[in-house]
């Protein structure tokens, strides 16, 4: 890598050190506390949060200077570089808009809405939510008795974690902790999983959970920093975020560790969102959830996902979790366009770091010379991919099936 290029890649990783998006719109604990027992009392009330002042205006001007540099390298890498640098950019800006109608508009900017297209397809991201949370319903409503149960503590679910990150990865130290604060279940980093207190898991949980933070968001984000040269790749920027949740929630696909809970946890999110969008408070916002059959709490956690950081009097939504199921659609898409197109080998490069699916089309080059190094872990179901290639090669045929067009009468063979 050139000298300029390297500098900048330092540059960038140094600043974004101090960019936190989740530390700067989390919610405590006695808004949770406050809310549910006037919930319960028959009085609920708009949760009242003050955000923090934070100003990263030095930091803004820092990443526009490495996105213009960048920029002029005319390459590849120069191209990661810049867009990486205004991604960051750009949540910063929302950081320091929190609790406004502004921040809003950002998230919308960066993560994107409920209707937007898939590729390759009519249907919308929110067409697919509103067909899990029917499937979901109607299995629910039909073989309830089949439903996971909810038994281990996040204490057990930490311990058996922490032995099984260890056997795939071997020479870094990933440590498994509980957190009260957390509005997810789990939380992933580089060298940390934190999971929330006081929960309980599924024996599906605990699988979902290692193959989505360990084996894609911690795993990623560690061979990101074992890159000789392009060490951005460790970086969680915004841009990068349907990926990594695609790839996560890919994996667990593959690995049959998703449940159809699951599929309508991720669809519950994106209409969750697209109801606030379309004007809906954080009072009418959580009563749907509770409609939908979730207890008092997730239904709380869920509607704070979807209004940390933006007004909760409706009509803003903090719309990451939209990419959950946008992500899952793209990379599930972008698998079986590799291996039509004999190009599997860029599918081995999404785990050399953090990055768009477009980023692995622009980095190709760079990876087959060596300047971007393979991934130094890699998950078991990606080590030896004889079995996803058999399910690629039947997702890909069973595609021109049209089921909905099938009546009974065409079983009778």
């Amino acid at each position: 890598m050139e000298s300029i290029a390297k500098t900048l890649n330092d540059d960038l990783v140094n600043v974004a050190k101090s960019i936190h998006v989740l530390e700067h719109i989390s919610w405590p604990m006695n808004i949770q506390k406050q809310f549910l027992k006037d919930w319960k009392q028959g009085c609920p009330r708009l949760p009242k949060m003050e955000y923090g002042t934070v100003d990263f205006s030095e930091s803004i001007s820092q990443l526009e200077r490495i996105a213009t540099s960048a920029s002029k390298l005319d390459n590849p890498v120069g191209s990661y570089l810049a867009e990486t640098a205004i991604s960051y950019s750009s949540i910063a800006n929302l950081l320091m808009q929190t609790g406004t109608p502004r921040a809003g508009d950002l998230a919308v900017e960066i993560y994107g809405k409920p209707g937007s297209a898939i590729p390759g397809s009519k249907q919308t991201n929110l067409d697919a939510a509103r067909y899990f949370t029917k499937v979901s319903r109607d299995y629910v409503l039909d073989q309830n008795e089949r439903v996971s149960p909810y038994v281990l503590s996040a204490e057990s679910v930490a311990s058996e974690m922490q032995q099984r990150i260890g056997e795939v990865i071997t020479e870094d130290k990933i440590t498994v902790k509980l957190d009260t604060k957390l509005a997810s279940k789990a939380a992933a980093g580089a060298t940390r999983i934190r999971l929330r207190e006081g929960t309980y898991f599924s024996r599906n949980d605990v699988e979902q959970l290692l193959q989505h933070e360990a084996f894609v968001h911690s795993l990623t984000a560690l061979n990101g920093r074992k890159q000789p040269n392009l060490t951005a790749l460790s970086l969680g920027a915004p841009r990068t975020t349907a990926a990594q949740e695609g790839l996560a929630t890919f994996a667990e696909l593959v690995t049959g560790s998703v449940d159809i809970a699951r599929m309508a946890r991720l669809a519950q999110r994106v209409e969750a969102i697209d109801r606030a969008l379309s004007g809906a408070d954080f009072i009418e916002v959580f009563r749907s959830l509770i409609e939908c059959g979730l207890d008092e709490v997730e239904s709380f956690n869920s509607t704070m996902r979807v209004f940390r950081g933006v007004p909760v009097t409706g009509g803003y939504a903090f719309t990451k979790d939209v990419v959950y199921m946008t992500g899952l659609l793209e990379v599930h898409t972008f698998f079986r366009w590799a291996l039509l197109n004999k190009k599997m080998s860029l599918c081995d490069l999404l785990f050399a770091g953090r990055m768009k699916l477009t980023d692995a089309l622009l980095l190709e080059e760079a990876y087959s010379t060596g300047e971007i190094s393979k991934p130094y872990y890699l998950p078991a179901w990606m080590k030896d991919t004889t079995s996803l290639t058999a399910y690629l090669a039947f997702a890909i045929f069973s595609d021109e099936i049209i089921v909905a067009g099938v009546d009974s009468d065409a079983f009778n063979i």
